[in-house]
């Protein structure tokens, strides 16, 4: 008999540390005996139809208990009559995620530039060091919508609307998340998106928080950094921040949800009061209190149900 659930689905969001939760998912495949289906696929999160039947086919064949995880948006595995997996997924601060992405397609990580050259290699000097504030200020194509359009579509899903910057794409990503979506991380709370997990997902995600602690893991880790980024001004941030403000607004409603699920299984974060607006640069993982007691509702019983969805 399988432990429940045995399909998972991570769809992740690029520059929010999926890398890093990669490695820890190849090292806990081994140990648990899962099946991790990758794709070598990186740029392509919008699918055709006929795509979204090929690919949804091709995964619900996989040898279960498995855990797929790709770049690509939220997939409606029911609408193609196949079993509605279990997601989860990981988000951070919209400009943090922007900023990284900006300076890793031009400068890669601490794994070696050339590496990453290989990905942009037609990528023209002036565009490779153009300088961040110029490329917000006079209004780039990358700088400006729909490209910074990008978190909330990997929730919305296939739909074209779903990629139009506007109230209808944030609301269906909300109700996705509510419906589809086991768990909704913080990368600023890695840590603690790390032990909700191994509490959800014990199959999958036992022991996880040890061997992400590991200092052999760390360094590991640690390549993954974005290098070169540079910090825009006061100014440019303010733009960003007003061209993504559904991506915000998006960005705390999922904040919100993932604390309400903290306190609901005893851990407590000790939280700052707000700043005037969005801090961007990530601060140190949050502390985590001694477990609370919440004897309102049954936790195991909630869990249960959210794996029979």
């Amino acid at each position: 008999v399988l432990p429940f659930p045995s399909q998972v689905v991570y769809n992740r969001v690029g520059k929010c540390g999926s890398r890093t939760v990669v490695l820890l998912l190849r090292i806990l495949s081994e140990r648990h005996g899962f099946n991790l289906v990758t794709s070598d696929i990186h740029n392509k999160t919008r699918l055709t139809k006929n795509e979204q039947m090929e690919l949804i086919k091709n995964i619900s064949t996989a040898e279960q208990p498995y855990l797929f995880t790709r770049h690509v948006h939220f997939l409606n595995f029911s609408r193609f009559g196949g079993d509605q997996p279990v997601y989860i997924n990981i988000i951070r601060d919209p400009v943090n995620r922007f900023l990284s992405n900006y300076f890793f397609r031009r400068f890669g990580d601490w794994r070696g530039e050339q590496n990453h050259m290989i990905r942009t290699p037609n990528m023209r000097q002036e565009e490779r060091y153009l300088d961040i504030n110029v490329c917000i200020l006079e209004n780039y194509p990358e700088c400006s919508n729909p490209r910074l359009f990008y978190i909330i579509p990997y929730f919305c899903g296939q739909h074209p609307r779903c990629r139009e910057p506007g109230e209808w794409a944030l609301e269906r990503a909300k109700l996705n998340v509510n419906e589809n979506f086991l768990l909704v991380g913080i990368l600023e709370e890695l840590e603690d998106v790390l032990l909700l997990l191994e509490r959800f997902l014990p199959h999958y995600f036992k022991d996880v928080l040890s061997i992400y602690k590991n200092p052999e893991h760390r360094k590991l880790g640690n390549l993954t950094v974005t290098v070169k980024k540079t910090v825009p001004s006061p100014e440019a941030i303010q733009i960003l921040y007003q061209r993504m403000r559904y991506e915000y607004e998006f960005y705390y409603y999922v904040k919100e949800q993932f604390h309400l699920l903290k306190r609901k299984f005893g851990l407590k974060s000790h939280i700052r009061k707000p700043s005037p607006r969005p801090e961007f640069f990530i601060p140190s993982p949050l502390e985590t209190e001694e477990p609370i007691n919440d004897e309102e509702e049954d936790d195991e019983k909630w869990l249960e149900d959210i794996y029979k969805r």
